[in-house]
């Protein structure tokens, strides 16, 4: 009796299966993906220059009278007031499948690379953050690959609230449009940049973080644990605003000369490459277009400071 209570407790706490676990993950990842949509919904018509509100006259501390454009919040009830709250979520659906296909690529690839990674002595540190760095790129970059035709009818998608058109609507029909249009090609435009900036990110962020915890970080320091457990995600915050503009130009490539009013003249010229995008960017300082949803301000020049 005794050890059939025995088994009991083990089978108790024996772990759950892989398979509900992947299925939490996954139902996780769509919620996330649902409830963070109206966000990247705002930063893409940002993104691509669509400003429908006024700016507002005000000041800074330091006496400076500027202009602010609509941050997040007036900007979503702009588009409650012309598509309703079911408009917040326009181009969702690519998405969640996008998340999806990314958890399930992720995945199987990390379990391949894990066996391989078994196999090998890595007898230094920076040797070993090399390799895990490099396995990471190898998932991040088959993910991507996977999921970016997805992403591509995802920002087309949202997109078509600046010029109010419905060239793409289900995600069937999509997938029909750009074919019939641009080919298999017309499903990765805007890649090049996006893994670009990834693998920047990727491998910025994990080298400065293991530089920071090995030189920086002294031994003797009693919080010396607690700061390395938080020096990755530092250095994320900060390496993801330098990449930032690789981000902005995909998502411009994604929608320049498809056929939609907010990527041809006169709201956009057409880029012949990403490179080309880059450079219109920069020339006018729109480089970091979107990077913020609140206090975004246009300099009044023309205005003079005011004086107490």
């Amino acid at each position: 009796m005794e050890l059939s209570g025995q088994a009991v407790d083990v089978e108790q706490d024996a772990p759950p299966p892989l398979v509900d676990v992947d299925t939490a993950v996954l139902l996780l990842g769509a919620g996330v993906t649902a409830f963070t949509h109206p966000l990247l919904y705002v930063k893409l018509l940002i993104q691509v220059g669509h400003e429908p509100l006024p700016s507002a006259l005000g000041t800074t501390m330091f006496g400076r009278r500027v202009r602010y454009l609509p941050g997040f919040f007036s900007y979503a009830q702009h588009i409650v007031t012309v598509d309703g709250k079911r408009g917040l979520f326009r181009g969702l659906s690519p998405r969640i499948v996008s998340s999806a296909i990314s958890t399930v690529v992720r995945s199987k690839v990390k379990q391949q690379v894990e066996i391989l990674s078994k196999r090998e002595d890595l007898q230094t540190s920076l040797r070993k953050v090399v390799k895990e760095t490099s396995h990471e790129m190898i998932i991040q970059c088959l993910s991507r690959v996977a999921t970016h035709p997805l992403h591509v009818m995802s920002v087309r998608c949202m997109a078509q609230f600046v010029g109010r058109e419905v060239k793409y609507g289900g995600m069937f029909s999509c997938m029909v449009k750009i074919f019939q249009e641009e080919g298999v090609a017309g499903f990765y435009v805007g890649l090049l940049p996006h893994v670009v900036g990834e693998l920047l990110f990727l491998w910025c962020c994990n080298l400065l973080a293991h530089f920071i915890n090995t030189y920086a970080v002294d031994e003797s320091f009693s919080q010396a644990s607690a700061i390395r457990s938080y020096t990755k995600f530092v250095m994320g915050s900060a390496v993801s605003v330098l990449t930032y503009p690789f981000m902005l130009v995909a998502d411009l490539m994604a929608v320049n000369n498809c056929g939609l009013a907010a990527g041809l003249p006169p709201r956009s010229p057409i880029f012949t490459s990403w490179l080309h995008c880059w450079n219109h960017l920069s020339n006018k300082g729109h480089l970091f277009r979107g990077s913020s949803f609140f206090f975004r301000r246009v300099p009044v020049t023309s205005l003079p400071d005011i004086e107490d």
